[in-house]
């Protein structure tokens, strides 16, 4: 019974129903649960606590890797089940109950929620639910399509909950690298030299005695969005080739660049396209997330290693990835996010970051989860943990939209998730300007010059002179038109003066 997925029959009887340990969750407790950007999720277990808690209602703190698959999070928000959310989201329905104040959420670098369980500043974890392809012998955790947080979560909660997921072959095996950071004053060095460096263990290791349950589930992950690439992401994609060809023209960088790390998305999706169609060869990855490009520069002899936290594909690039998944074992691996996005790691590998911006200033100040300063987005996601210890960093946003009436280039932005010391190039569709060595002044020409929309253009030439005029300073602004253009758009529905 089972054998083939519980390889230690020390642990067959714990083998339960869904319904059956139901009863093991209470109200007020701290839930951990594998997961990152919606691969190796918790299937079924989230899923029917939702469900129930019309009978037995409880409200949780749920903690996660990053977002939910299969609309996880919206049936936990619309049952009422969460209390408080941490570290990242991407659910429409939650991000409206986050806005309304309904449920409290933790934005976080993703690095940062290993060290804190870590090191105790975050509430102790009541029960982990971790997805798994099977149980060894020796009682190891076997992940799926993530490793995320699972190893911390796993190492700190009172309890676990196995989910083996029956539709992830048994051939995962060795496709992840897990190891855990030890705790601070005793800390080592991550010796991660290249993105194919191993250190760690192929599986999670638990106290047997801490499995509380395992349950059986047979449903693969949501599949990822693969939005079609627009002129808008394509023009983004080929300035900043044409950035890589100029470093590698003045010899600043190789043919092979450095490690690559890409956010999630359709603009980052359309960068590593493009890379597939140029002259860069030998390429590496040092990344969250493997997403279907990812795979297409393998396949196209492009790139010869790539490292992240999860892999988030299509239905189709995931079929063709796990039906042929030995082609793909030596040239790929999994790691907990506490080292795929550590600072000493990232910094060492001199990884060129590429991020996604909803908007940047004139001095090159990033905000990429608020919108107009208040509403939470998704969340600042990995983007600051690559931001603050890359070689380049890179924001990459499109420089109008909603038919010209929105500009993402600003004269000040309504949230700063990075600040203009932590970016070096920012991209837009009309031009790419490289702010690096250069003065606030200096940045704001740049800007101006290379990368906003021509509609937008004069206007913010005027704030730039008005502002050197009348207030002078190191960074000059004009304090009572910083916020204008979105005072215009929330008033009248554009940015555009009348």
């Amino acid at each position: 019974m089972h054998t083939d997925r519980i390889r230690n029959t020390s642990l067959l009887d714990r083998v339960k129903e869904v319904s059956e340990v139901l009863d093991l969750f209470q109200d007020g407790m701290v839930i951990a649960s594998s997961g990152f950007t919606k691969a190796g999720d918790s299937k079924v277990i989230l899923p029917a606590l939702a469900a129930n808690n019309t009978s037995r209602p409880i409200k949780i703190t749920l903690i996660t890797g990053a977002s939910l698959g299969h609309e996880t999070d919206a049936k936990l928000t619309e049952a009422g089940v969460l209390a408080r959310r941490m570290p990242f989201q991407v659910d429409k329905v939650l991000r409206k109950a986050i806005n309304r104040g309904d449920v409290l959420f933790v934005d976080q670098n993703l690095s940062e929620t290993s060290e804190m369980l870590l090191d105790h500043h975050l509430p102790e974890i009541d029960i982990a639910i971790i997805e798994a392809a099977y149980i060894t012998a020796e009682g190891g955790i076997v992940p799926t399509t993530s490793v995320g947080n699972s190893p911390i979560f796993a190492n700190k909660a009172k309890k676990v909950i196995i989910e083996i997921n029956t539709a992830v072959r048994t051939n995962v095996h060795g496709l992840h690298d897990i190891y855990l950071p030890e705790a601070y004053p005793n800390r080592k060095a991550i010796e991660i030299f290249r993105p194919n460096d191993r250190i760690g263990s192929a599986v999670i290791n638990v106290e047997p005695e801490k499995i509380a349950a395992i349950v059986l589930s047979h449903q693969q992950d949501s599949p990822a969005d693969i939005a079609v690439i627009d002129d808008k992401t394509a023009a983004i994609a080929h300035h900043l080739i044409d950035f890589f060809t100029e470093e590698v023209k003045n010899g600043r960088l190789s043919k092979s660049l450095r490690p690559l790390q890409a956010g999630i998305g359709k603009v980052a999706n359309a960068v590593l396209t493009g890379l597939a169609e140029s002259d860069f060869e030998g390429l590496t990855m040092f990344s969250e997330v493997l997403q279907d490009s990812a795979f297409d520069l393998i396949d196209a002899g492009k790139l010869t290693f790539a490292s992240a936290a999860s892999i988030t594909v299509s239905a189709a690039c995931y079929q063709r990835v796990f039906d042929n998944l030995e082609k793909y074992k030596d040239k790929v691996v999994l790691r907990p996010q506490s080292i795929s996005n550590a600072p000493e790691v990232i910094r060492r590998l001199g990884i060129i970051g590429i991020n996604t911006a909803i908007e940047f200033d004139i001095y090159g100040n990033v905000n990429s989860s608020h919108i107009a300063g208040t509403q939470m987005m998704n969340g600042i996601g990995g983007s600051g943990d690559f931001a603050r210890n890359a070689h380049i960093s890179i924001f990459v946003t499109q420089a109008a939209s909603k038919e010209n009436k929105i500009s993402h280039v600003l004269p000040m932005v309504t949230h700063v998730d990075h600040n203009e010391h932590n970016v070096d190039v920012v991209v837009t569709d009309v031009g790419y300007a490289d702010l690096r060595g250069l003065a606030p002044r200096e940045r704001a020409l740049k800007i101006i010059g290379n990368c906003v929309h021509p509609d937008y253009k004069e206007e913010l030439q005027s704030y730039f002179d008005r502002a050197v005029a009348e207030i002078g300073g190191q960074t000059p602004h004009l304090l009572d038109e910083a916020f204008l253009w979105h005072k215009r758009f929330r008033e009248n529905g554009s940015m555009k003066a009348r």
